[in-house]
């Protein structure tokens, strides 16, 4: 579908790849953004995402959502918002899709070992890592190194979350060899982006905490938002198991915060005046948002979710072990950089900070049950908290 509103991104009016490409249909009639999207779901990187840690650590269970569900997830709210609102839909996708290609190993857990271990040398930050592996670290095509995607894409991934003063390392460098105007806000594509995030996880880590048995439905009606979904969910099926309420639950959770999303951004796209995508930019406050009353909703559900899943003891315990195995295959790469494959070994810089990065490259593209096996074999053994 074409967007159709004048403040949407348009392929046509793309500012284009870093690398420049002939044009033509060889590969299919496509449109910039519609390659974007492919190119992302046809990468490496990508399909890591399916071993990689959304809530629960490498999970035994086969119903636990994944970084790799979540992020199709991601994609078809934010696709579904896009359409409503007019906007484009495959860029919109396509910043879905690759929004935590990113994380290392682990999640967060990884995230704050990549950083403590590269504390001298810059950091470690899972969206300016997004970026490094977009630009530079997927090598598919023989020309150029990263996937050449649109400059739309890119900015709208560095920038999803608002203006950038101080960006980190990574994401400095991709915005030095493609200039991202980082003090600006990015699209509305890349703010539904965004949002999208937020609705999914707060939704589905509800769904995957309930089922691990690590959140109790009773705990969950100390928000007035998800007691009045519940009443309403079981006058409207009464006699109905619970677990099925539940599902229909987090659906229903999960309409009223799109249904307020859109109108709430409607609002504010037409007391803003924007007129052109330029306009969204230099708008100087976010668009695509919810309303006070669903803002406020939403930020106590986050609290929730914070005091009584992701930071519960289990979670914390296997944070832990998360810690261990990244720490301490990044002190072995370290100290013995042959352990490291041949092809990352051989392209080992000699000097620092540009050493330690690399390091931290090849550990950050592990999914976890490959940090945990090489950890087991570099390493040694580890005490594993249950589930992993």
């Amino acid at each position: 579908m074409k967007a159709i509103s004048p403040w949407a991104s348009t392929p046509e009016a793309s500012r284009g790849r870093l690398h420049p490409e002939p044009g033509g249909t060889a590969r299919g009639p496509r449109d910039a953004f519609q390659r974007d999207r492919d190119r992302i779901i046809h990468s490496i990187s990508f399909r890591r995402l399916r071993h990689k840690t959304q809530v629960f650590m490498a999970p035994d269970g086969d119903h636990f959502r994944v970084r790799l569900t979540h992020s199709l997830e991601v994609a078809q709210i934010g696709r579904a918002i896009a359409r409503t609102l007019g906007l484009n839909e495959d860029l919109t996708e396509a910043l879905c899709l690759a929004h935590d290609i990113g994380h290392p190993p682990f999640g967060h857990a990884g995230e704050k070992a990549l950083g403590e271990a590269l504390a001298g040398q810059g950091g470690f930050d899972h969206n300016g890592n997004t970026l490094r592996t977009l630009t530079t670290i997927e090598r598919p095509y023989p020309a150029w190194d990263g996937l050449n995607l649109t400059w739309d894409t890119l900015e709208g991934l560095a920038k999803h979350n608002g203006p950038i003063a101080h960006p980190e390392w990574a994401l400095a460098e991709a915005d030095a060899a493609f200039p991202l105007e980082l003090e600006s806000w990015a699209s509305l594509e890349a703010q539904v982006a965004a949002i999208a995030d937020d609705i999914a996880y707060d939704n589905h880590d509800i769904d995957d905490g309930l089922r691990a048995g690590l959140l109790q439905l009773d705990q969950l009606f100390e928000l007035p938002m998800v007691a009045e979904g519940w009443r309403q969910v079981e006058a409207k099926f009464p006699g109905c198991e619970r677990r099925r309420l539940i599902s229909e639950l987090i659906r229903a959770q999960i309409g009223l915060m799109v249904n307020d999303l859109i109108e709430a951004t409607r609002a504010r796209i037409a007391e803003s005046g924007v007129e052109t995508v330029a306009d969204v930019r230099a708008a100087g406050r976010v668009l695509a948002h919810f309303s006070d009353g669903m803002r406020e909703a939403e930020r106590g559900l986050k609290r929730f979710m914070y005091a009584n899943l992701y930071h519960h003891p289990s979670q914390l315990a296997a944070a832990d072990a998360a810690h261990t195995v990244v720490a301490g295959l990044f002190a072995a790469y370290r100290d013995d950089p042959r352990l490291m494959p041949a092809e990352w070994a051989e392209a080992l810089p000699e000097a620092e900070p540009a050493r330690s990065r690399h390091i931290a490259d090849f550990i950050a593209g592990m999914t976890d049950r490959y940090a945990i096996a090489r950890y087991k074999q570099l390493v040694g053994t580890i005490d594993l908290p249950e589930g992993f």
